[in-house]
């Protein structure tokens, strides 16, 4: 789930530094991307995969 969240955050980071959109300093492409980082490197260490083994 947080994989489709980075994939969105990043395409939203892209729609703002291909368009030029004039942005206040929270919502510039470079945080953006970098949230979206955050979320991929959640993803890829397991944190809200949605599978959980239980034994």
């Amino acid at each position: 789930m947080l994989g489709i969240g980075a994939a969105v955050l990043f395409f939203v980071a892209f729609l703002i530094n291909a368009a030029d959109l004039s942005t206040n300093d929270v919502f510039s492409s470079t945080n953006v991307m970098l949230l979206g980082l955050t979320a991929l490197a959640l993803h890829v260490a397991g944190i809200g995969s949605g599978w959980s083994r239980r034994r």
